[in-house]
């Protein structure tokens, strides 16, 4: 673990800059063009929260003059550590495969920066910089909240667009009102999205925990390397 504070500084202010960029990119500015659709997007929602907290650490960082381990919003970093690390997983497993989308997507600089580059350096981050032993037990579960929260977005944003099929994403490759096959009950059915959403939560506990054990294991070498 690492508490030497100009090496922070570095590493936050480039995972900072490049998220800023991949801000930029998400939304289309970069092809002179405005990406309406981005907020209906898991992944992108997850890299904003990530962004905030990051931010946080920055100016953090750039106010003190001592070396230490980072401790900023603690709950929240675990909460966004989660939600980059799983969409990361699922994003890369199965949904970069998809059907509906074009191959050479995955390259543009949005997606490797959203999908791949900033869910690992914010996972670095984590792994380096922060304090261990400060997760609890209740954390997994209160994780729960972020995908909790996006679901009901979700259906709400369906709500008020009268459930509506026809209306489609930017790049018209599936319904606007359901950005992901597995939330959409035309494709998986009802009691396919249930399954799905209860997987969903379900994988943040389950994960939560091993993030868990993760941070007590990490306090545990940490400790052997001081004696």
């Amino acid at each position: 673990m690492i508490k030497d504070r100009t090496a922070q500084l570095i590493f936050q202010t480039a995972f900072c800059t490049l998220g800023i960029v991949g801000v930029i990119a998400g939304i289309g500015l970069f092809e002179m063009t405005f990406r309406w659709d981005f907020y209906v997007y898991f992944i992108n929602l997850s890299n904003y929260l990530c962004l905030i907290v990051g931010i946080s650490e920055l100016i953090h960082t750039a106010r003190r003059t001592e070396d230490e381990y980072m401790t900023v919003h603690p709950l929240l970093k675990f909460i966004a550590l989660l939600g980059i690390l799983l969409t990361f997983l699922v994003f890369n497993l199965l949904l970069a495969h998809a059907d509906n989308r074009k191959p050479e997507a995955n390259f543009k600089i949005d997606s490797v920066l959203a999908h791949i580059v900033l869910p690992l350096m914010y996972t670095a981050d984590w792994v380096l910089f922060y304090k261990k032993g400060m997760v609890k037990k209740s954390w997994p579960f209160l994780s729960t909240l972020f995908p909790l929260g996006y679901l009901v977005f979700v259906f709400t944003h369906a709500a008020l667009h009268k459930f509506d099929h026809t209306i489609m994403n930017f790049d018209r490759t599936t319904h606007l009102i359901y950005p992901y096959f597995f939330l959409d009950p035309v494709k998986v059915g009802i009691s396919g999205v249930v399954l799905w959403c209860i997987g969903i939560l379900v994988m943040f506990i389950i994960g939560g925990f091993i993030l868990m054990g993760v941070d007590r294991l990490l306090l545990k070498i940490t400790d052997q390397s001081r004696t």
